[in-house]
């Protein structure tokens, strides 16, 4: 149970449109994730599937069944909030188990669920504790027990990592994929961090402006992208992007991600200066400027010296390079 339909689902605020008919499947049991640039509509989206905002075109299903009407608390999803969300006054047992609290469970399946789902979480030691005694991951692991125990059909979580340091989100990611693999629950998820997209998802959801640019596994969407947005917004570092003519391929533009250009102090396709280096331990990232194609970024495994201001020759790797017409369109 938990498949989720997008049918035309659009959404306006007055005359100003910012969800434009967007057609969905996700199927049960699986992890999407809706990933796009600030201010594209992912999260407005999924707070129209939560009936947190009303739909104002087409139709939203869960197993089939129209639920554009139904009340957000009637509608068997669970919603994962970015800022925790959680009541300060109440222990962390009680934030569980309020939700079932509220449907009138016995105290029996509220304890059962508690326990289930703070064993699941790892927070059994934490339940008298107020959210105010507890770290930023913390909070999060208990708003993500509060969802769990309510058994729903669906998962939503919007941003739920953007407030935590860099190794909470490492570490609260791969929870969220764990709890994934166990509960086996359909889940969406709504970054606009295409890294936290890439580990995560089975299926990923590129948005644009309210509109779908493209939906595909993490690794169909890095080496298949359909646009130079996709194929700009899938990877880190970002793709390369070259003047075709320049350098006598076809196209209006060629794509070339930082692993698949060498670099070299003398010969090559398109010259150039170092203007900055990264060294980053296992990998060294080197940022050359071209007068023909701008600032392009080289990618090294393993530690290199390279000097600031000095020339430096690249050469694409053609077998590797996409090719965009005039419109952004890729060419096959």
């Amino acid at each position: 149970m938990g498949a989720l339909t997008l049918r035309g689902v659009a959404k306006a605020f007055g005359k100003t449109e910012v969800i434009k008919g967007v057609d969905l499947d996700v199927g049960e049991g699986e992890f999407c994730v809706f990933v796009g640039p600030s201010g594209c509509g992912k999260s407005t989206l999924l707070r129209m599937i939560a009936g947190l905002e009303d739909v104002t075109g087409g139709d939203v299903l869960l197993d089939g069944a129209r639920i554009n009407d139904v009340a957000p608390a009637k509608r068997e999803i669970a919603m994962v909030f970015q800022t925790y969300a959680l009541y300060p006054h109440l222990t962390v047992r009680d934030n569980m188990g309020l939700a079932l609290k509220q449907a009138g469970e016995s105290r029996a399946k509220i304890d059962a669920s508690i326990a289930t789902a703070s064993n699941m979480l790892a927070l059994g030691d934490y339940l008298e504790r107020r959210p105010a005694e507890l770290s930023g991951g913390q909070r999060q692991r208990v708003a993500i027990g509060r969802a769990i125990v309510r058994t729903p059909k669906l998962f939503l979580f919007d941003e739920p990592l953007s407030n935590l340091d860099a190794a909470l989100r490492v570490a609260t990611r791969i929870e969220i994929a764990r709890l994934h693999r166990e509960l086996g629950a359909t889940m969406v998820y709504v970054t606009h961090d295409q890294v936290e997209a890439m580990t995560l998802a089975d299926k990923i959801v590129v948005l644009r402006a309210g509109r779908v640019e493209q939906v595909g596994a993490p690794m169909e969407l890095y080496n298949n992208p359909a646009n130079t947005f996709v194929a700009g917004f899938i990877g880190s570092p970002q793709m390369n992007f070259l003047k075709a003519g320049a350098l006598g391929m076809r196209g209006e533009t060629v794509g070339i991600r930082p692993e698949h250009l060498a670099i070299s102090p003398s010969g090559g396709a398109i010259a150039g200066k170092i203007s900055h280096v990264e060294k980053l331990g296992g990998e060294t990232l080197v940022y050359v400027r071209s007068d023909v194609h701008g600032l392009l970024t080289v990618r090294l495994f393993g530690e290199h010296d390279y000097a600031v201001d000095t020339d430096a020759w690249l050469t694409p790797d053609a077998a590797r390079a996409f090719h965009f017409d005039a419109g952004g369109l890729r060419l096959r």
